[in-house]
């Protein structure tokens, strides 16, 4: 996604090296549409400089840091030495990222999606989060409750969320569940440990997966699992749960899943 708009002094740009003169760099800004900046000779590296080729080459993707914007002249000035290896190195993943999430929403919403739809979408996650990649990691991460604060229509989270789950690798994602165990056969308390028992796998749970059952207060118990990414996540929760409530079931008993924990009220 490029940006219409302009930048901001202080801001750290990724541009493209265009065209080098004596004088100074002429920057292609990658991340705004039609822009291009300006690194005058003194901003390109600190100290004397012989030959500004003996520091930059045409095409050298570049992290710059802002220094002037005059839109009525269509002016960006632009420096180079003022911006750190640690600056440089976040600035490029991100905008890597967001190259990522650019292609996310190709896949989400179509190659042939309009302008104006596309821009609708993005500034709803860019709204929210931030950044592109951001607001389709949380997706991966929540699901739709990710979305829930922003103008995004049933549709177009579902798209999102889909497209998210398919393709953000997050570190490991933690998920919660409920389900309440009751049995008055005379199996009682010997049932409810075979149906915890069959919740927790009966060692079956996927290699990088974990999963707890705990007790919260009768007739409730918490199922955990941490998973690489949220659908594999979702997928050992409900089917923990539905071990569970299948077993109390053959017990003679009852149960019954949901995701919230349920007050003293309920």
């Amino acid at each position: 996604m490029k940006y219409s708009g302009w930048p901001e002094p202080g801001e750290l740009v990724v541009g493209k090296i265009d065209e080098i003169e004596d004088f100074g760099v002429f920057v292609d800004l990658e991340e705004y549409q039609d822009k291009r900046g300006l690194i005058h000779i003194s901003e390109v590296a600190s100290g004397w400089i012989k030959n500004v080729r003996d520091h930059v080459r045409e095409g050298q993707i570049a992290v710059c840091k802002v220094l002037d914007v005059d839109e009525s002249h269509e002016q960006i000035d632009l420096s180079l030495k003022d911006v750190n290896d640690h600056q440089r190195s976040d600035k490029i993943q991100e905008w890597k990222n967001e190259q990522k999430a650019d292609n996310w929403m190709e896949i989400a919403f179509g190659e042939d999606i309009a302008d104006e739809e596309y821009i609708g979408i993005a500034n709803e996650l860019l709204g929210a989060y931030g950044t592109l990649y951001d607001g389709f990691k949380q997706a991966a991460i929540h699901g739709d409750e990710a979305l829930e604060d922003t103008d995004l229509d049933d549709d177009e989270r579902d798209a999102i969320v889909e497209t998210a789950r398919e393709n953000v690798s997050v570190p490991y994602v933690n998920v919660t569940g409920y389900v309440d165990l009751e049995n008055p056969s005379p199996s009682g308390v010997d049932g409810i440990r075979s149906a915890l028992e069959a919740a927790e796998g009966n060692g079956e749970i996927p290699d990088g997966v974990e999963l707890d059952v705990t007790y919260v207060g009768a007739p409730e118990y918490r199922i955990k699992v941490r998973a690489p990414n949220y659908k594999t996540a979702e997928s050992v929760l409900e089917a923990s749960a539905e071990r569970a409530i299948g077993a109390i079931e053959v017990e003679g008993g009852e149960g019954e899943y949901h995701r919230e924990r349920r007050t003293d009220d309920e």
